[in-house]
């Protein structure tokens, strides 16, 4: 079951990253800290975040396959975001460091939970939670590329700042072309504030959503 498309509307400009609307609070500076630290750590997560984030996009796909605007813009996002993880996994070749397994954050668990499972609910909540995934990724990238302390790591992470905005203004035009744009808002609201407090609280292991 699918909703039912109503007329688009356009996304978001995308701001600072200290002012992403979609985000009810920012990045502390603890977690950047931690961040620069441990960076090859935060790297290998990197990696797994882009391989996940496809992984969404196509999951979202199959679901809805008849929803036609989405499988398309899902398309593009799925390839980008293949493409970052090969960028990624370049990076980790460079220092040395194998692709591995690594225990995960409280965060996106957290997220999943708060998605209720009846359609067409599950469509909308399942746009929004991945809207404010990428918000989140683009904030942080935007940090590390900011504060990174070697210059070219710090130059690759602010490449990928355009394409993680592109991406959740991408989902919140989907959320508009599906769900009346009140509904959108009220759901984002309610869903950003736990987004928010399960970053409340810095995550012992380094991560890029921790």
């Amino acid at each position: 079951m699918t909703a039912t498309p109503i007329a688009a509307t356009t996304p978001p400009t995308p701001p600072t990253p200290t002012t992403i609307k979609f985000l009810q609070q920012p990045t502390s500076t603890a977690w950047v800290e931690q961040a620069i630290t441990h960076l090859d750590v935060i790297l290998l997560d990197h990696s797994h975040c882009e391989r996940k984030a496809a992984g969404v996009a196509m999951n979202l796909m199959f679901r809805y396959p008849s929803s036609h605007k989405l499988v398309r813009s899902l398309t593009a996002i799925a390839q980008e975001e293949l493409e970052h993880f090969e960028l990624v996994n370049q990076w980790l070749d460079r220092r040395g460091i194998a692709l591995a397994p690594l225990s995960a954050p409280p965060y996106a668990a957290g997220l999943k939970a708060q998605m209720r499972n009846q359609e067409p609910d599950r469509m909308l909540d399942s746009l929004l939670v991945s809207g404010l995934i990428e918000a989140r990724s683009h904030e942080r990238l935007a940090l590390l590329g900011q504060h990174c302390p070697e210059p070219d790591l710090a130059k690759f992470y602010r490449s990928l700042m355009a394409s993680e905005a592109r991406h959740y203004g991408i989902y919140w035009t989907l959320a508009t072309t599906y769900f009346d744009r009140e509904q959108v808002n009220q759901r984002l609201a309610e869903l950003a504030i736990v987004e928010s407090e399960l970053l409340s609280t810095l995550h012992p292991e380094p991560r890029i959503h921790s």
